[in-house]
């Protein structure tokens, strides 16, 4: 059973003072919403503090200071923490490469993760292809606007994903990311 303790308390003020401010995608949904579903998701997949912080900050370094942030994360939270996090980073510049290269690459990326990273990655996977479901049957077609890609380029990189965490080691959240990859699929009429 794992326990949390004022590290994980830490980290949820250090990801509040980082992303605060923002807001989800294409909704006013704040954006510690989807940082306490990861971490959420995390715990219930038997993912240790570590990791759960490590959900936490899965985006830090990519939206706010690279490696820079990074590093601090490392120097707070330890190396483990740091490790799972990098995994997670899809992009290190400022102004990111376009939307179906860098999701190219990270899938090529997912098929090597180590299981910590693995669990991190997937449960920030579901939730967000579990998001894009959910508005998609809330909003309609006007969800894909939120993205730089075309709606066959998103339920690609998810169902790429899915192959890429089967080759990395597999599991219950990879299950229900295909699970819900399914679902967008089905509410497209494809």
């Amino acid at each position: 059973m794992t326990t949390l303790t004022a590290r994980f308390e830490d980290a949820l003020h250090y990801a509040n003072a980082l992303h605060g401010t923002q807001r989800r995608k294409g909704s006013d949904v704040p954006y510690i919403s989807h940082l306490l579903g990861v971490a959420s998701l995390v715990l219930d997949d038997g993912g240790d503090e570590d990791e759960a912080i490590a959900a936490l900050l899965h985006d830090a370094a990519e939206d706010h200071g690279g490696r820079p942030r990074l590093d601090d994360i490392r120097i707070r939270y330890g190396d483990k923490v740091a490790r799972i996090v990098e995994h997670c980073t899809d992009s290190w510049a400022q102004h990111k490469e376009p939307w179906v290269e860098r999701k190219q690459r990270y899938v090529e990326h997912a098929g090597t993760l180590p299981a910590d990273a693995l669990r991190v990655s997937a449960a920030d996977k579901v939730h967000n292809a579990y998001t894009i479901l959910r508005d998609l049957r809330k909003v309609g077609e006007s969800v894909w606007d939120r993205f730089n890609a075309t709606a066959d380029d998103v339920v690609e990189y998810y169902a790429g994903l899915v192959r890429a965490f089967r080759q990395a080691g597999d599991g219950p959240l990879v299950g229900e990311l295909e699970r819900i990859v399914n679902g967008i699929r089905r509410e497209m009429g494809s």
